[in-house]
């Protein structure tokens, strides 16, 4: 795919802003653009920057519910999501991240859950991190507010890659992206998200249902 083709399945979220109308309906834009999109291109988020003192200030919890709600969407997208991270990514930045499955960062990059008042902001990048790497690996994170630096998060699998070139990276995943059949992603990240909370029994099902889609497009 040539970089023209993906152009309007890519968003840029800076974490130094707060959050606001105009940040979760960018999100919901690119989500109904990708809906509408035509082919396997991927999903892109580039994020960067992280909140000062003043994020949350006016903030209020029907928008954060709102912003929480954009970024589920987004995570359950059919469609492979990217995200970029550079520099210090906390805030909306940190959120967005979470929420893709590919996660490419440049050597520089810290994860921070805190601002510079020391609060850690208690929204679903918690959750999510808890989810992926367990309570123990992000206590100084959440409690203390240490930073996560982008050697550890790649150690912890919150980063996939680490690269001075990130759009290289990015241009290897798109060719990747090509080859997933339609639908295939949010099935595959249903299944992986169920797997850690839903018994064998219960996912059997959906388990086999997804191999009979597979061995019905293996079938001439």
């Amino acid at each position: 795919m040539s970089a023209r083709e993906g152009d309007d399945l890519v968003l840029r979220i800076d974490g130094t802003r707060p959050i606001s109308a105009e940040t979760v309906a960018s999100v919901a834009a690119l989500c109904d653009r990708a809906e509408d999109h035509d082919g396997p291109h991927p999903v892109v988020v580039h994020v960067s920057g992280a909140p000062d003192a003043s994020w949350a200030d006016g903030l209020t919890v029907g928008l954060a519910n709102k912003w929480e709600r954009a970024l589920r969407r987004l995570e359950r997208l059919d469609r492979l999501t990217v995200g970029t991270a550079s520099g210090d990514c906390g805030g909306t930045a940190l959120d967005a991240l979470l929420v893709t499955d590919v996660r490419v960062a440049t050597p520089e990059t810290r994860l921070l859950l805190s601002t510079p008042d020391g609060t850690t902001w208690p929204g679903m990048a918690l959750y999510r991190l808890t989810q992926e790497v367990g309570t123990a690996r992000i206590r100084r994170a959440v409690l203390l507010g240490a930073p996560i630096e982008a050697t550890e998060a790649h150690t912890m699998a919150l980063l996939d890659d680490l690269t001075t070139d990130p759009t290289s990276a990015l241009a290897e995943l798109t060719s990747t992206a090509a080859a997933i059949p339609p639908s295939e992603p949010s099935i595959r990240r249903r299944l992986l998200f169920d797997a850690s909370t839903v018994p064998f029994e219960e996912a059997l099902g959906a388990h086999l249902a997804a191999c009979d889609r597979t061995l019905r497009r293996k079938t001439p």
